[in-house]
């Protein structure tokens, strides 16, 4: 149990490290957790595996929070709509079959990584000027549909903000990863106290896990605050080829 245990440190640190970044860490750190409990409950391993990134996605927002100014109004709205429409995404997801939308966010992330790679200025321009009202309409819509794909699907969630912000709050590639830390912070709070109050976490897992998450998530956060915008476009567009391949293995092989 040991070893396994330090090996998903290791993991919950790179996790940390990327998703401080861009988001994403939830690609390495939840299969990292079902191939090492394989005979665990899914919402056992997902309860555990918010621990962790919630310390690390915390950690990062703090890290965040010192460099980048907040229009808190906007971050509030954003923030409050993500929280009640994941609520709406988990409830809806036993209604529906997610797999039906796998190849529509398949081919809706091929057209992102095209984009952003063909378009070098993509997130790296600075932040366009919008009206207090627009932002707010803008973020509360950001919040609605982002934060429904996270109760449906999760995946990438924190890509899918940092993308929204940019195409329509006008953000550069710094301040959409530090608005997507904080609001990631709300959602994963209110799901962490779902797992718990059912009692579908494996805290002997959870708590060392989250000790590596924050420390990944503290080195990323300030790799990102120092090295730019060009450096969080190219880890960007690295997830989003991770999300491309993983959908694409969802969609024709699995």
């Amino acid at each position: 149990m040991l070893m396994e245990i330090v090996i998903l440190c290791c993991f919950a640190f790179i996790a940390g490290f990327i998703d401080s970044i861009v988001g994403g860490g939830g690609l390495i750190q939840m299969p990292a957790l079902l191939l090492t409990f394989p005979k665990t409950s899914v919402p056992v391993l997902f309860g555990t595996g918010k621990i962790p990134a919630l310390t690390g996605t915390s950690a990062a927002a703090w890290q965040y929070s010192k460099k980048v100014s907040f229009n808190y109004k906007v971050l509030g709205l954003t923030a409050g709509c993500a929280l009640v429409s994941a609520y709406l995404g988990a409830q809806t997801i036993s209604l529906l079959n997610s797999n039906l939308l796998k190849p529509l966010i398949l081919v809706i992330l091929v057209l992102i990584a095209i984009y952003t790679f063909v378009k070098k200025d993509f997130g790296s321009a600075e932040a366009r000027d919008i009206p207090e009202k627009k932002m707010l309409i803008y973020g509360g819509l950001i919040g609605f549909i982002v934060g429904f794909y996270d109760g449906f699907f999760g995946p990438g969630t924190g890509s899918f903000f940092i993308l929204a912000f940019i195409v329509l709050l006008g953000f550069d590639f710094l301040n959409a990863s530090a608005y997507a830390k904080v609001i990631n912070c709300v959602t994963n709070v209110s799901a962490l106290a779902a797992f718990i109050w059912n009692k579908q976490v494996l805290y002997h897992v959870a708590l060392p896990m989250a000790v590596c998450n924050m420390a990944g998530g503290l080195i990323g956060s300030r790799l990102a605050l120092s090295k730019g915008n060009d450096f969080i476009r190219k880890f960007f567009l690295l997830v989003i080829c991770i999300l491309i391949v993983r959908y694409a293995y969802d969609v024709f092989y699995k």
